[in-house]
């Protein structure tokens, strides 16, 4: 599976402003747009800095068009879509293909019979981001003439510009543009040709995601440069633009540097995987590359060296619940294990109350702490960790960590949630509080409150409960204590299956008694190493999420029979809101469900082939990656972000599962029939 678009798609309008692309620098800042070259978000720009890393991002630069004169013909290439309607300059028409050159973004344009081809990827660790021209065959020099445009505003506004006028100088290296006092500093510099400053407001560019999503979907850009140069078949013309003083651009070197990361990404997993990574289906490839977008620095006062993960591309900052559930395939199935043990390391350092931070504010503001099951998901990121590696250093420093989130658990902590002694069964909740991984909120309105004793976070509290047996008897501590809890909570798990229904409960015991509706989270009683759930009761739940919730881009949040369930996810924040996990598709659970479904039937061909399914997500969001969300209904439009990391990591984890199954000594496949999942 290549992460391409031909000719033909390039040429159609509706697919080349509808796929996107991104590319990051492991700091949180990142470059992103459309493959036609349309602005159709506030989010698409050449470089959102991010100021501190791994938030605080800001647009310096939106975008670099470009003319190019060519045998006595212009050529706009530039596309752009403004308020008044008007598609003007045009240029996607000259656009004969895209890919993805590893992890760089790669454009083709003919131009009469001269081909360009045009990259874009960023410096890692840097605030930097290169436009590569190149030239593939002409027969003559051409001229390209590379209009660079300026902005200053936080990730999520937008630029009026009114009468604002910054500061652009010519030096001699190249442009700097000073959007005020105190501001970021926005440099230009290009490998060859002259270059000019200029002043030049660009207004009511149309951005038309916004205007689906209700927001304000107009902005104003400065073209502060021109850079012109002369160029002829074979050679390069490279303009760098960064947030500090930039060295000689050197497009060649520059390149090596990004494809040296590529092949250190491949031949990590490579390495980890051997002869399964050979054997791989050829969606797991870009996949791998596609995990180290979410990799990003948090630099702590006591800990330079920190990291962590950004939940998704391109508004999402690092949050709890999304960095451990994606940790495993981001970073042990990837083969890179020391990014694991830094990032919990990282979190261990912010559990407070036994709990993990829900997210980090983008302005810098204290970590916020509404959610039950993120500590959950911490504890089996490390029991992951712990077998991968066999990291017994790791274990010894953060087993006190665990230890502490299950005591808080077990004696209460913040807004519910505790053990109910009668059952061992963790309940959470309490009114105008989200707590669990559905957990949109507008207002005071809490779309899917979940109050009482959810499904997979009372099979996520057995999971760290065992896990925290065998660390302790990894240790020569008692493991009793944790046994012991478990065994109870086990046994109770029983309340929640639904005998009539064929499946388990959502919540029991909430404020209205329980809450028979079809969700997938009763998964994780299956995908979990748990055994709460006989082998008839698995099957049944596989069978019924394939039936009603599973679509080809993976799982839809409510059963489409329930009268709560929603469709489509569009329009302003609350009816988004309101959709988000009543019906609405997540990427992320094909991951978890393709697990369930070989613990369940014990087929690694059929749980692979549903990965196979979900993985066409690469060419129909940002091309390479895979995104947040998708409709309920057909045709199950790509919504949410962009980029989103769990969803990555799930189908590499899931890959990863099944590749060790068939490994495992003395495996013999039986095959199943995948009930409910045709493709629609």
């Amino acid at each position: 599976m290549l992460p391409e678009l031909d000719r033909a798609a390039c040429a159609e309008p509706a697919v080349a402003e509808a796929r996107e692309w991104i590319v990051t620098n492991g700091l949180g800042g990142f470059a992103s747009g459309t493959v036609a070259g349309t602005l159709t978000r506030r989010y698409h720009g050449l470089l959102f800095a991010a100021r501190t890393p791994p938030v605080g991002r800001t647009l310096l630069c939106p975008k670099i068009d470009v003319d190019l004169e060519y045998d006595g013909a212009t050529y706009a290439l530039a596309n752009d879509r403004w308020a008044s309607g008007a598609l003007a300059p045009a240029g996607a028409v000259h656009l004969i293909g895209f890919r993805l050159d590893g992890a760089m973004p790669v454009w083709t344009y003919a131009c009469g019979d001269a081909v360009l081809e045009r990259g874009i990827w960023m410096e890692h660790d840097t605030n930097r981001t290169y436009v590569a021209h190149r030239v593939v065959r002409a027969r003559k020099p051409l001229r390209i003439m590379a209009h660079a445009f300026a902005n200053h505003r936080d990730l999520h506004g937008t630029t009026h510009a009114g009468d604002w006028r910054m500061r652009v100088e010519t030096t001699a290296d190249g442009i700097t543009v000073t959007p005020f006092a105190g501001a970021a500093v926005l440099r230009l510099r290009s490998d060859r040709g002259t270059f000019c400053a200029e002043h030049s407001w660009y207004r009511d560019f149309a951005y038309a995601c916004e205007r689906e999503r209700g927001l304000d979907d107009r902005e104003d850009h400065l073209r502060v440069a021109t850079f012109d140069a002369i160029v002829a078949a074979g050679e390069w013309f490279t303009i760098a633009i960064a947030d500090h003083a930039l060295p000689p651009v050197d497009a060649a070197d520059a390149l090596a540097r990004a494809a040296n990361r590529t092949q250190m990404l491949a031949g990590a997993w490579r390495a980890e995987h051997g002869a399964a990574a050979e054997e791989a289906p050829p969606w797991v490839a870009p996949l791998v590359l596609a995990a180290d977008q979410f990799v990003v620095r948090r630099p702590l006062p006591d800990d330079p060296e920190a990291l962590s993960l950004i939940a998704g591309y391109p508004w999402f900052g690092d949050w709890g619940r999304d960095t451990a559930i994606a940790l495993p395939g981001i970073a042990l199935a990837t083969g890179r294990p020391a990014i694991a043990r830094t990032i919990l390391h990282t979190f261990g350092r912010f559990v407070d109350g036994g709990m993990l931070p829900n997210f980090f504010p983008d302005g810098g503001e204290a970590a916020e702490y509404n959610t039950v099951d993120a500590a959950l998901w911490y504890v089996e990121a490390l029991r992951r960790c712990v077998l991968a590696c066999g990291d017994a250093a790791t274990l010894t420093s953060l087993f006190p960590v665990v230890r502490l989130i299950v005591a808080h658990y077990t004696a209460g902590t913040r807004y519910g949630i505790a053990v109910d002694p009668r059952d061992g069964l963790l309940r959470a909740g309490e009114r105008g509080v989200q707590l669990t991984w559905m957990d949109a909120k507008v207002g005071e309105w809490v779309v899917t409150p979940r109050i009482g004793k959810p499904v997979e976070v009372n099979a996520l509290w057995i999971n760290a409960l065992r896990a925290c047996a065998y660390f302790a008897q990894l240790l020569g501590e008692d493991p009793m204590p944790f046994a012991e809890a478990a065994t109870q909570a086990e046994a109770s798990f029983e309340r929640f299956w639904d005998e009539e229904r064929g499946w388990c409960r959502d919540v029991i015991d909430g404020p209205g008694g329980d809450d028979p509706a079809l969700r997938p989270n009763q998964l994780f009683a299956v995908a979990l190493p748990i055994d709460v759930l006989d082998a008839r009761r698995r099957r049944a739940i596989v069978d019924a999420c394939a039936a009603h919730l599973w679509t080809p881009e993976g799982l839809r949040s409510l059963d489409p029979r329930d009268p709560a369930y929603q469709g489509r996810y569009g329009g302003d924040q609350r009816a988004r809101d309101g959709a988000y996990h009543q019906g609405t598709v997540w990427r992320w659970l094909a991951g978890p469900f393709a697990i369930a479904h070989l613990r369940a039937y014990g087929d690694p061909a059929a749980a692979e082939a549903l990965l196979a399914i979900a993985a066409e997500g690469l060419t129909a969001g940002a091309i390479g990656t895979l995104g947040e969300i998708a409709d309920g209904d057909p045709p199950f439009a790509a919504r949410g972000a962009i980029a989103q990391a769990w969803s990555v990591a799930a189908l590499l984890d899931a890959w990863q599962t099944i590749a060790e199954t068939r490994r495992a000594p003395g495996y013999v496949s039986s095959p199943s029939v995948l009930v409910g999942t045709d493709r629609r």
